[in-house]
């Protein structure tokens, strides 16, 4: 039996340096490959993929037998936290995730006690995961930070750039932070869940940081996040944590040490020497651009190059800066597989 500090991903969170560098993918089950969209044929809608372990591990599954990932990721949605909020989440096609818009009013009275019933069969994918997984792989829990899952509980749905919820906690600042705490309570006790389910280690997703400015950025991102770390830490000491605040840019210069998190996720946007001043405190994980996956070609072995040659002399988890695309193609990850896992040290 494998030790889950010897998995390769995990020793990489632990601030070593592995060469070449472990690789999995954001979004690494879903649209782009044809075997998913099978799968995904046979349920009602997506929501029944996530909540039906037969199906969320088979999905979960299908990109390790594939390309041999190092780690694999639990197949579900950060919404799954509003679901179990009784907020009416809905995936519409073509148009994405839709919800009721919360009220200010409304945040006081919302009910959590259901929520571990409700997001059992999770739990019980995760356990099965971990049973079926290659002992080697890393298997990664998640949620969606406070701050984005607020995003679309206020809107119902996404925007370009979450001006709802950015006026919402102008014009109500104290039912905002409510939400953000409550959230904050509820989702470090899902990843908890998750860990005592066989999670290895979990990644935090606050996909929408990048709209807010430094200040709210302080308020929203950082302190939830924060604290979701401190409880985790308490409760489940030793489990790494990865926290991805998309879009953030220069800020997240500072965000390993204010959050507590073991390895910075960079987007495609973050400059190398920045990248590179934010490997000197530990663990990073990135950052190819998710576009070269469909592109291909020597476009594709030169952004491979980059990021080797900025990051893989440190502790690095080889990922793309977002989630990979439903255009991309899969052979474009066995290229992305060979090219990363060929890599001579530079």
């Amino acid at each position: 039996m494998t030790n889950p500090s010897d998995r390769k991903v995990m020793k990489v969170l632990a601030g070593e340096t592995v060469f070449p560098p472990p690789l999995w993918l954001m979004r690494q089950a879903g649209r782009y490959l044809p075997e998913y969209r099978a799968t995904r044929a046979t349920a009602k809608g997506f929501l029944d993929v996530c909540y039906t372990p037969d199906l969320a591990v088979e999905v979960t599954m299908q990109p390790i037998r594939r390309f041999g990932f190092d780690a694999a990721i639990l197949f579900s949605d950060i919404l799954v936290i509003p679901d179990a909020l009784d907020r009416n989440v809905r995936f519409v096609e073509g148009t994405g995730p839709l919800m009721d818009p919360i009220s200010p009013e409304a945040i006081a009275s919302l009910d959590a006690s259901g929520m571990h019933a409700h997001l059992a069969p999770v739990y019980e994918t995760v356990r099965r995961l971990r049973a079926e997984l290659p002992p080697e792989t890393t298997l990664l829990g998640f949620c969606g930070a406070p701050w984005t899952v607020a995003t679309y509980m206020i809107a119902g749905r996404g925007t370009p750039d979450q001006a709802p919820a950015r006026l919402f906690a102008m014009q109500h600042p104290e039912e905002f932070m409510m939400l953000l705490n409550l959230l904050s309570e509820i989702s470090a006790d899902y990843l908890i869940a998750q860990i005592d389910a066989g999670a290895d280690a979990v990644q935090i997703f606050d996909s929408w940081a990048g709209v807010l400015g430094e200040r709210d950025f302080a308020d929203f991102a950082v302190g939830p996040m924060k604290r979701m770390v401190d409880r985790i830490r308490a409760e489940r000491p030793g489990v790494p944590i990865i926290g991805f605040a998309k879009g953030a840019g220069a800020m997240l210069q500072n965000y390993r040490a204010l959050t507590g998190i073991d390895c910075v996720g960079l987007d495609w946007t973050v400059p190398s020497g920045l990248a590179r001043e934010i490997q000197k405190g530990g663990a990073v994980q990135g950052n190819l651009d998710p576009l070269l996956m469909v592109a291909g070609g020597e476009a594709l072995d030169r952004g491979v190059d980059e990021v080797l040659e900025t990051l893989g002399n440190g502790p690095l988890i080889f990922n793309l800066g977002h989630g990979i695309t439903p255009q991309a193609d899969p052979e474009n990850v066995t290229r992305l597989m060979n090219r990363v896992r060929g890599a001579e040290k530079l």
